[in-house]
């Protein structure tokens, strides 16, 4: 019921480009948002999604997360997760272009899952290396094959759970960061206030399902509100945070 009220909420306030007055969000959103283009790579994304829809094979599930709101079993079938907890076409779809259109070099993905946002961001920009972390090492071991078999090699997946894994890390600056592991308030919290000093000028953090409910909505809204923070987007689903000085601050709500 909160994500309906949400949404409704999001419908009402929302706008396309016409409603945006600066320059990089307008050509954010007309040139990557909304770009129509049907690229080749949409079928790599599909045949990626399409494997995993033909794998019935069974695992056990570590959740560091908030849990799930349709397994009630921590056995659940590799055709199942892809189905109800994967990154869905569309969004592939995006992130691939949200990667082709910022080229980012140095990616950092908290939660990999079965692999399908991984093989996105891997496929949008090949120069992009991407580090993924995994808490389940179940799930770590199939996405690792997965993204073998499709002939990913620009992408290293560390298991382990996020705090065990950020500290270790020694890349400084990221690029591109996307937090889509924990759907829980403080912990969210926690993890942008780890690696915000990683952003620099031109990085985009993307935060998923920002209306999960109501504590994530609170995190957004204190995100948005960090002093670091230049300008945000709210697309319902994801949530985008970019730091750019020379940009006033500001906060727009964009249909997709």
């Amino acid at each position: 019921m909160f994500q309906i009220i949400e949404y409704i909420r999001f419908v009402l306030k929302s706008t396309n480009q016409h409603g945006v007055h600066s320059p990089f969000v307008y050509d954010l959103v007309t040139k990557c948002f909304y770009d129509k283009h049907k690229y080749a790579n949409y079928l790599q994304l599909k045949n990626y999604r399409k494997a995993l829809y033909n794998t019935a094979n069974h695992i056990e599930i570590t959740d560091f997360g908030s849990g799930s709101r349709v397994f009630k079993s921590n056995i659940r079938a590799i055709n199942a997760i892809a189905k109800t907890s994967g990154t869905s076409v569309k969004r592939a779809e995006l992130l691939f272009r949200i990667v082709k259109y910022f080229k980012p070099n140095r990616t950092l993905e908290l939660g990999t899952s079965l692999g399908i946002a991984t093989h996105a961001m891997a496929l949008g920009h090949l120069e992009n290396t991407i580090t993924s972390i995994e808490g389940c090492s179940n799930i770590s071991d199939i996405a690792q094959q997965q993204l073998k078999e499709f002939n990913i090699s620009n992408v290293e997946i560390k298991t382990g759970s996020f705090e065990a894994v950020l500290p270790k890390l020694n890349t400084t600056n990221y690029d591109l960061i996307f937090f889509d592991g924990n759907h829980n308030k403080d912990a969210t919290l926690d993890y942008f206030n780890t690696l915000v000093a990683s952003a620099h000028n031109d990085s985009v953090f993307i935060f998923d399902d920002i209306h999960w409910s109501k504590p994530m909505l609170e995190a957004w809204e204190t995100i948005k509100s960090h002093p670091k923070v230049t300008v945000s987007i709210d697309t319902f689903f994801w949530g985008f945070i970019f730091f750019r000085k020379e940009q006033a601050k500001e906060n727009f709500t964009i249909r997709l």
